[in-house]
């Protein structure tokens, strides 16, 4: 997007950089990158990433600062997962935009989806750090939103996840850590923290309290960087060794309630230039004449899991009523090819990762980018091509 930089790092690449590019995230990270990445970064105007930050915020602050909507959101959170002690904001936010062709032939950013759950914040500074290095990238080229730089992006993370703790007594949780596309991430986190990585069922509870074991011993958990997603424990029947809903003395380090209450059941309840069409099934299960324009998803899932791109009535009859609060029904978006690979023009969906300190202000950190070609932009969907997958955003 930005043409003099797109167009030299088009006439420069070489298939051998790229692999070293990879071969040095693997080396960073400690494991292979699970997910495949883009040969190339993108290179954005701060403008377009600032406008993309100021409407994410003011999407965030709609709900959050709207009391019918919380107590609207109070139904999506499951009573076996409803954690006590919920903290009053997220600490950890998603906003997703893909760029689309206005009537004015202009392209605008159109909200994609929302999300109160902490994504790739150790590994994305690493890989845009890499794309600048491996191909030789101006330094001038910008990585942090909200005014940070390396150091006090690192600082920031430290406060808000290990807060002043001993960082033996913090963990990030998750279910089989080892297994997950996101490993990289985790021992990214553990390497800068100094943190443990804890597989959810190994946690041991006694009375109030949570342990996890370290070289034989019992170490307390008085913290928790919550990266476990209840949906696959679901899907996976997996039944925890202990009673989520039950008080313990722990803190989190972004409230897993908080993922249930902003989430794609918020779409609906938006009101902004950048939110498309939506609708949840069980307030309107008809499906539109034109069923071409519209998808059907499922509320809580990651990575394209369930949904559904022209969506037929019998589709949707085939969801029990009693299910139905569970779907939203919404407008597709056409992204606009805009970035000029050798492998052809290129859709974009662009993350802008946000924090909310407690007592701060939602600020935004960090943008992520995700390049293809297909019906969907999840770098699962876009396995067998090339110049597409998981990306970053250099700002000029």
């Amino acid at each position: 997007m930005i043409p003099a930089l797109r167009e030299a790092f088009n006439h420069n690449f070489l298939p051998e950089t790229y692999h070293q590019l990879l071969k040095k995230l693997s080396m960073s990270a400690g494991t292979p990158i699970a997910f495949r990445v883009s040969e190339t970064p993108c290179f954005l105007p701060k403008a377009l990433l600032d406008q993309m930050a100021d409407y994410g915020r003011d999407l965030v602050l709609q709900l959050v600062n709207n009391p019918e909507y919380r107590r609207a959101s109070d139904a999506t959170v499951p009573p076996q997962y409803n954690v006590p002690n919920e903290s009053p904001r997220p600490m950890f936010l998603q906003v997703d935009f893909g760029l689309v062709r206005n009537s004015n032939g202009e392209l605008e950013p159109k909200l994609v989806e929302l999300q109160a759950f902490p994504s790739l914040y150790g590994y994305q500074p690493v890989l845009a750090k890499q794309y600048i290095e491996s191909y030789g990238l101006p330094s001038s080229l910008g990585i942090y939103l909200g005014g940070y730089d390396h150091d006090g992006y690192h600082q920031l993370m430290r406060e808000l996840i290990v807060a002043g703790h001993d960082p033996e007594n913090v963990i990030l949780l998750e279910i089989h850590p080892e297994k997950q596309k996101t490993l990289c991430d985790f021992l990214i986190t553990q390497r800068d923290l100094g943190i443990a990585i804890v597989d959810i069922l190994k946690l041991k509870k006694r009375g109030k309290r949570l342990f996890y074991e370290k070289s034989g011993r019992d170490i307390e958990v008085r913290r928790i960087y919550n990266r476990c997603i209840v949906d696959e424990l679901e899907r996976k029947d997996i039944a925890l060794p202990f009673d989520l809903t039950e008080p313990l003395d722990v803190e989190w380090a972004g409230h897993p309630n908080w993922y249930y209450r902003i989430s794609k059941f918020s779409i609906p309840y938006l009101k902004h230039t950048c939110v498309p069409e939506t609708w949840l099934l069980d307030q309107n299960s008809i499906v539109p004449r034109d069923n071409e324009n519209y998808v059907l998803k499922p509320l809580y899932s990651f990575a394209g899991i369930g949904i559904k791109f022209d969506p037929t009535q019998a589709d949707v009859n085939a969801i029990p009523a009693e299910q139905r609060h569970h779907y939203i029904l919404q407008r597709r978006m056409r992204f606009e090819p805009v970035i000029e690979t050798p492998a052809g023009i290129t859709q974009a969906e662009i993350r802008i990762m946000y924090v909310w300190p407690e007592g701060g202000e939602i600020t935004p950190v960090l943008p992520l980018l995700r390049m293809g070609r297909g019906i969907m932009m999840g770098v699962d969907h876009n396995r067998n091509l090339e110049w597409v997958g998981g990306s970053a955003a250099l700002w000029v």
